[in-house]
């Protein structure tokens, strides 16, 4: 069994530079998430009167744990959609003569 290699990635969070582990192949994808994070920080302190770094971190680290929470909802109300599409095909398949055998 081969183990995962991490690698060490460079990213810039709050101006200053912070090294992480990631797993080989996602380091573009960390770096994107730094960079959506750095946005974000960004624009708490642009949108609110908090200057303060940690603040603005915080308020997007709020931000993005009620857009996530959100889009879980969202994603189950779906699936519950689906389901219940899928059991009224069921039965309408169930029903049909045409599929009996």
């Amino acid at each position: 069994m081969s183990e995962l290699q991490n690698q060490r990635v460079t990213v810039e969070l709050l101006g200053k530079e912070q090294q992480f582990a990631c797993p080989e192949g996602q380091e573009d994808a960390l770096i994107a998430a730094a960079k959506n994070l750095n946005d974000l920080v960004e624009q708490m302190k642009q949108r609110s009167t908090v200057r303060n770094d940690q603040k603005a971190l915080l308020m997007a680290a709020l931000n993005l744990s009620h857009e996530l929470l959100e889009a879980k909802t969202q994603a189950t109300v779906e699936q519950q959609h689906q389901d219940q599409l899928i059991d009224k095909l069921s039965q309408q398949l169930a029903s049909d003569p045409k599929h009996k055998e």
